[in-house]
C-alpha cells in the first residue's frame, strides 16, 4: 500500500502576506497614536474590517494576521525600549516629537520586528519597511533617505553582528 501524502496547504506566512501585514501594522500604529486607541481594539478592527477587503473592485492581498497582531502588541510592550533606540538614532538635531506620526509608526514597527523576530534577516526588514514608507512619502522627497538612514542606524545597534556581514546575514 502506498503512503498517500496530502498536499500541503500554501503557507500564509509567505513574503507577500507579511508585506501586507507590515503595511497594516504601520496603519494601525498611526491610527492608535492619532485616536488614542488601544492595541487590542485596533487589532480587532483591522482584522475584522480592513484586511482582505475589496477596494475599488480589487481584493486586497491576504495578510498574516498573527504576524500583524504580534508586531502591534510588541510595539506596545516594548515601546520604551523602541523609543529610546529611535531617539538615539535620530540624534539631538531631531527631537522625537518633531517626527511625523506616520514616520514614527514606520520606525516603531520596524524596530519592534527587529527585536521580536530575530529569525527575519535585518535587510529583509529594512527593505520591507522602506517599501512601506514609499506608500506614504514621495520617492524623491527628503523623508525616504532620512527614514532609511535612521532604520540603518537602529539595525546596526540592535543586530551588530548581522549588520557587519557583507550580505547582512542573508
Amino acid at each position: 500500500m502506498e503512503d498517500a501524502k496530502k498536499p500541503r496547504a500554501p503557507r500564509r506566512t509567505d513574503g507577500r502576506s507579511r508585506s501586507v501585514s507590515r503595511l497594516a501594522v504601520v496603519q494601525a500604529l498611526y491610527q492608535m497614536e492619532l485616536s488614542d486607541q488601544d492595541s487590542e481594539s485596533a487589532i480587532a478592527e483591522f482584522i475584522e474590517h480592513r484586511m482582505g477587503q475589496e477596494i475599488d473592485g480589487e481584493r486586497l492581498a491576504e495578510a498574516d494576521k498573527k504576524y500583524f497582531a504580534g508586531i502591534v502588541r510588541g510595539v506596545v510592550e516594548h515601546q520604551q525600549e523602541i523609543d529610546r533606540a529611535l531617539a538615539a538614532a535620530t540624534g539631538k538635531s531631531w527631537s522625537y516629537d518633531r517626527i511625523d506620526a506616520i514616520m514614527r509608526a514606520v520606525f516603531r514597527a520596524r524596530t519592534c520586528e527587529l527585536l521580536i523576530h530575530p529569525q527575519v534577516p535585518f535587510r529583509v526588514v529594512l527593505t520591507e519597511y522602506t517599501n512601506v514608507a514609499t506608500a506614504f512619502f514621495e520617492e524623491k522627497g527628503a523623508e525616504l533617505p532620512f527614514i532609511s538612514g535612521v532604520l540603518h542606524r537602529i539595525a546596526r545597534e540592535l543586530r551588530p553582528e548581522e549588520a557587519a556581514t557583507p550580505a547582512g546575514g542573508t
